[in-house]
């Protein structure tokens, strides 16, 4: 097992990681901009070291300076989170040559992984489905036009290096498939430094479905469930749950045996994720596989009692698998709702600042992951999640009420934030039967505009204080 991890990332996810070294006995060090100098990981740290400014460019994603530190503090191994350089195969390459354990799969996966449209070839040959499209990245506008008409209206466009929504758009009609070839070559150039695009059929009102993936360095790939990812707003994640209710147990093993095979045509180790589109013929189509931790992976911690993050920890040490698939058992069921410092009135508008009076929700099956508190000063130059609330019970019913709950015991002032978003969102009747799709929340808030509001109790709450 590995004596001191340093953990390259920052907020929730780097106070996670910490508490996973603690447990497992393992000294901790985490770097931090000088905007982040007041988190809770900073504090929690067995030793912490500022490697720049606040900008990501000039911090966060300097590879000689984490490498530096990582050298300084004597850590044998690296855990990069998720965003930042947690999917750079370039990274995990000079952690190698540095003899320093990358927390995370080989380069070649991250790579061939994330290079969108080199996954789907490799899923295609491995025999997983995935969407109708290109077969690589679109080399001209002729080819755009013809591959559009092949395949017929509506078609989406995609960022080859993409994540996040950047560089993705969605053609109607022929008439303005060329303007948004260069709108989304344009905007992956600047957020990627790469403008290829590739083309997919474009599924009218799917699901997100995902399975969680853990792999050893032994051979051995288990999956531990699917998380349902549909509510989400500009392709951001704003609720997932655990299970997803449109699945039964046929097409379940049939998703989760697919993910496993697409894992393994990679060679893949470490925790992951394989994502599908699930449309409402339930077809389901492999869509992109992360190679990290993702924010959402409490949900699946929730409902199966593993904690993925001390397993892919003992994955990169070498150590194999615990448990086969035959050993993971699913209990209950499990929500997560990402709390971000936006104005949900005002567009979602980001609203950094202080955070003058904090008080998180507690009680039987409550999970809070945050970084923040009374005091803290939230930073402009970063992600506005700053936390996410986890809900688990016996059914879906009661995970909801348990969750709703627990939002509106949840106070943060200071700044405006999702939580009364997340409140209504989850008393309208679509997400109450389950019965929604990835455009759900931008097709109701369309319907019916977002005005915030006050919850039941407010008013004594402000007595109390």
């Amino acid at each position: 097992m590995f004596s001191k991890i340093l953990i390259a990332n920052r907020g929730e996810i780097a106070l996670r990681v910490v508490r996973a070294c603690r447990e497992l006995g393992i000294s901790s060090v985490v770097v931090y901009s000088e905007a982040d100098e007041q988190t809770l990981a900073v504090q929690e740290a067995d030793e912490a070291v500022c490697i720049g400014p606040p900008p990501a460019s000039r911090s966060y994603l300097l590879v000689d300076r984490i490498i530096a530190a990582a050298e300084i503090c004597d850590a044998d191994a690296i855990h990069p989170g998720y965003g930042f350089l947690a999917e750079n195969a370039h990274f995990a390459e000079i952690c190698q040559a540095c003899n320093i354990t990358f927390i995370g799969p080989e380069p070649e996966a991250i790579r061939r992984m994330g290079d969108k449209a080199e996954a789907r070839r490799t899923m295609k040959s491995a025999g997983v489905p995935v969407t109708p499209g290109s077969d690589g990245v679109i080399q001209s506008e002729d080819e755009a036009l013809k591959l559009a008409h092949a395949m017929e209206y509506p078609v989406i466009l995609k960022a080859a290096a993409g994540g996040g929504g950047k560089g993705m758009r969605v053609v109607h009609n022929a008439g303005s498939l060329l303007r948004n070839l260069h709108a989304a070559r344009n905007e992956a150039e600047m957020a990627f430094g790469c403008g290829d695009i590739y083309m997919e059929k474009f599924v009218v009102n799917p699901r997100h479905v995902e399975f969680q993936i853990l792999a050893d360095r032994h051979g051995r790939v288990i999956h531990l469930g699917e998380r349902d990812c549909s509510l989400q707003r500009r392709h951001q994640k704003l609720i997932e749950e655990a299970p997803c209710v449109a699945l039964d147990d046929g097409l379940r093993r049939h998703m989760g045996e697919a993910a496993v095979h697409a894992a393994r045509a990679v060679g893949y180790s470490s925790a992951g994720t394989v994502e599908f589109l699930l449309s409402s013929d339930r077809t389901f189509y492999f869509m992109e596989m992360n190679t990290r931790i993702q924010v959402e992976h409490p949900v699946t911690e929730m409902v199966t009692g593993i904690d993925i993050v001390r397993e892919q920890i003992r994955s990169a040490a070498g150590q194999p698998l615990r448990f086969r698939q035959k050993d993971v058992r699913f209990h209950g069921h499990a929500i997560e709702v990402r709390i971000n410092a936006e104005d949900a009135s005002r567009n979602f508008a980001p609203c950094p600042g202080r955070i003058t009076f904090y008080s998180a929700p507690g009680g039987p099956g409550i999970r809070v992951d945050s970084h923040v508190y009374a005091g803290y000063v939230i930073p402009p130059n970063y992600d506005s999640m700053i936390g996410k609330l986890i809900a688990h019970d016996e059914t879906r019913q009661e995970a909801l009420t348990r969750c709703v709950r627990a939002l509106s015991e949840f106070v943060i002032e200071g700044v405006p934030t999702t939580v009364d978003f997340a409140i209504h969102l989850l008393h309208h009747e679509g997400v109450r039967q389950g019965d929604y799709h990835t455009g759900y929340i931008e097709k109701l808030l369309e319907a019916e505009p977002f005005g915030g509001g006050t919850r039941p109790g407010d008013a004594s709450k402000e007595t109390m204080r």
